[in-house]
């Protein structure tokens, strides 16, 4: 007697909802249109406000008159100049103040890294003190510090305090030679940048003569007599023949104030200073961290060489340590030029001052000015990520 087996019935077919892949896409665009809708919504609501306020929308307001004066630019600037001119003097103080303070964080923190690693007790643990204190305490009230406490009691312009030279200091800043230009003085500019040029050149031509012959070259005094000695000789012929190329402005005491010479405000000096020992607190970390990441090895056998502690620090270890230092001085660079924004605080005309400050109280184009704002930090920051991590690669080590 023959069966017949029935047929198993098709197996169901599972949800869509449940495919990992399908589900991944619902929720992303999901995501998206939430996104679109919320950047609608705030859109519309920014273009309702702006009519209900009388405030025509866009980036014409740049081309009228400012109206108010700004107590530092590095370009000719006055009230009657543009909105967009005082962007531009923003800008270029907000570039200034992290330009210098940059070069001397890098400084006075590669310093203060190595001293934390001194074999002299007293240096070790004074570097140690200085950089608790300084990454423990807030940077604003590190900036209120030097211009309220250190800067504002100094004596006013009429008791100046005369630190010779041409150079004075009181409450309204530092007073310094004001430097004159004549027509010919572009020949020294000339000469300066072809000894930058003739420096490069010969630091490159003696590295690779040392990796073929292992000859070594004076780099750093042949650079400081094509930098320095090349523009000065220009500056003296041209001195002994056709006048002085360039000529010097003398602030001069005053019964009340003084007159002439160049004025550096308090303002910028306190910004500056309190930027460079914050931020030279984070770079010393990041320079000790880098010269323990090298190997112990490594300068036993250059002592083994006959190598002192000074010629092993700055040809052996250093150069090893860049590569683990470079990535994170980066990121303190691109907090130095952020935090510049605080100079609102103590009344230094940067960007987010001068822009974000006045310029907006006065037109009230709130959009347009943080956007111009944030645009401009966003470039700044990839910019010196770009150049530093261009610097990085060529530190890095490259497999064979």
């Amino acid at each position: 007697m023959s069966t017949i087996a029935s047929a198993a019935p098709p197996p169901s077919k599972a949800s869509l909802l449940y495919d990992p892949k399908i589900r991944g896409i619902v929720y992303q665009a999901v995501l998206v249109a939430g996104i679109v809708i919320l950047f609608y919504l705030a859109g519309t609501n920014a273009v309702e406000n702006l009519r209900a306020a009388n405030i025509a929308s866009g980036f014409g307001f740049l081309q009228s008159t400012s109206g108010f004066d700004v107590n530092q630019t590095l370009v000719p600037y006055n009230a009657t100049s543009t909105y967009g001119q005082a962007f531009w003097v923003g800008l270029l103080n907000t570039l200034l103040v992290a330009a210098i303070g940059c070069v001397l964080a890098t400084f006075l923190g590669f310093a203060v890294g190595v001293a934390r690693l001194s074999t002299n007790w007293i240096v070790a643990k004074v570097s140690m003190v200085y950089v608790e204190v300084i990454r423990n305490l807030p940077l604003l009230l590190q900036l209120l510090f030097w211009y309220i406490a250190v800067l504002r009691p100094l004596p006013d312009a009429r008791t100046s305090l005369n630190m010779g030279g041409g150079f004075f200091l009181n409450n309204r800043g530092l007073f310094v030679p004001r430097p004159l230009f004549a027509s010919d003085s572009w020949l020294v500019w000339t000469a300066f940048a072809t000894g930058i040029l003739g420096a490069i050149a010969f630091a490159i031509f003696a590295r690779r003569e040392q990796e073929k012959t292992g000859r070594q070259y004076p780099v750093v005094l042949a650079s400081l007599g094509l930098v320095l000695g090349l523009p000065l000789l220009v500056w003296l012929v041209l001195g002994f023949t056709l006048g002085n190329p360039i000529s010097f402005e003398m602030p001069e005491q005053q019964r009340f104030n003084l007159r002439g010479g160049l004025q550096v405000i308090p303002e910028f000096v306190a910004l500056t200073v309190g930027l460079v020992v914050y931020t030279s607190a984070f770079i010393a970390e990041v320079v000790r961290a880098g010269i323990l990441a090298v190997s112990r090895g490594q300068t036993e056998a250059a002592h083994a060489l006959g190598l002192r502690a000074g010629p092993t620090l700055n040809l052996v270890v250093i150069p090893q340590a860049l590569r683990v230092i470079i990535p994170p001085l980066t990121s303190q660079y691109l907090n130095l030029t952020k935090n510049s924004s605080l100079a609102v605080a103590i009344g230094y005309p940067d960007l987010v001052q001068v822009f974000m400050g006045t310029v907006l109280n006065q037109t009230g184009q709130a959009i347009e000015c943080v956007a111009i704002t944030m645009a401009v930090y966003l470039v700044i920051s990839l910019l010196t990520s770009a150049a530093m991590n261009a610097y990085n690669r060529r530190k890095a080590l490259v497999e064979r």
